[in-house]
């Protein structure tokens, strides 16, 4: 069923900083007990399967949202926030950015990768033969207080973009409100290379990782002391990575990987008197 249309939206707050589980019911032998292999091959098969907007597929599968918008009154409502990339303009999103729906934002593992999006069925409203690609930079946190489909825009599963009234602009007109919208998994374009931004105190370090093109979203990333071997870091929230260990007085290597499964390495990006607050460029990916 389609989303009614609402009044145009403006969050009352800023944007913010799984396996289901499946019952065979069998009622009689037979059939069923010849059903059931197959069956169970299916669920195995559907287990193995990612529930994300990732992969190949993803890249070219337009698949149906919704998306509404929100005026960027304060300069500071321009700063990401739960992807950790802090301000947008410096950090090279602009405002061709969104923030991501519980049932998209995967707990920050969509942080950083690219959505092209377009206007359709409101043809009151919408910008004919236009589209504009998005880099998923926020979160739009639901609201259980109302129903999915009457003001919990972001409540799971509805799949939502929360863009700046400056994108939402390039594909249709603002008095749309809430409006149904395509989308599509595309390659992120970027200019110069990865960026890494070491921050921390003492022997905890966090990364964080911006300007990815490719893929755009990272799911594993290793650091390389010029004296050690490469050691794992975690996910600390969205693109920020942490670890904790001795690298002071070496040079910095880093080893990321995409969601697409690409894997980039770029040696002694940070000197050995690197300091923390400071951004080192790496390579870049592919796109």
């Amino acid at each position: 069923m389609p989303t009614p249309s609402l009044p145009p939206f403006r969050p009352k707050s800023r944007l913010l900083s799984l396996g289901q589980l499946f019952s065979l019911l069998f009622h009689s032998h037979g059939l069923a007990l010849l059903l059931l292999p197959l069956t169970l091959l299916s669920s195995l098969a559907a287990a193995h399967q990612s529930s994300s907007s990732y992969g190949a597929a993803a890249l070219t599968e337009w698949r149906s949202a919704h998306a509404s918008y929100y005026a960027v009154f304060d300069p500071r409502d321009t700063v990401g926030g739960a992807c950790g990339y802090g301000d947008l303009g410096k950090r090279g999103y602009g405002m061709a950015t969104a923030g991501l729906s519980e049932a998209l934002f995967e707990k920050g593992a969509a942080c950083g990768g690219c959505y092209e999006v377009r206007c359709v069925e409101e043809l009151r409203y919408c910008l004919p033969g236009t589209s504009i690609v998005l880099t998923a930079t926020n979160f739009c946190p639901p609201n259980y207080g109302l129903p999915a489909d009457a003001g919990g825009i972001c409540n799971t599963p509805n799949h939502h973009f929360l863009m700046p009234i400056q994108a939402f602009e390039k594909i249709a007109i603002w008095k749309a409100g809430v409006m149904p919208i395509k989308y599509r998994r595309v390659k992120c374009i970027r200019e110069d290379g990865v960026r890494f931004t070491i921050d921390g105190k003492g022997f905890f370090y966090t990364v964080l990782i911006s300007n990815v093109a490719g893929a755009g979203d990272i799911t594993a990333v290793k650091i390389k002391g010029s004296t050690t071997g490469w050691l794992p870091m975690g996910r600390n929230w969205g693109q920020n990575w942490h670890i904790s260990a001795d690298l002071k007085g070496q040079a910095l290597s880093f080893e990321v990987t995409a969601s697409d499964g690409v894997t980039l390495t770029s040696y002694n990006v940070a000197p050995k008197d690197w300091t923390f607050g400071k951004i080192y460029v790496g390579k870049q990916f592919p796109f």
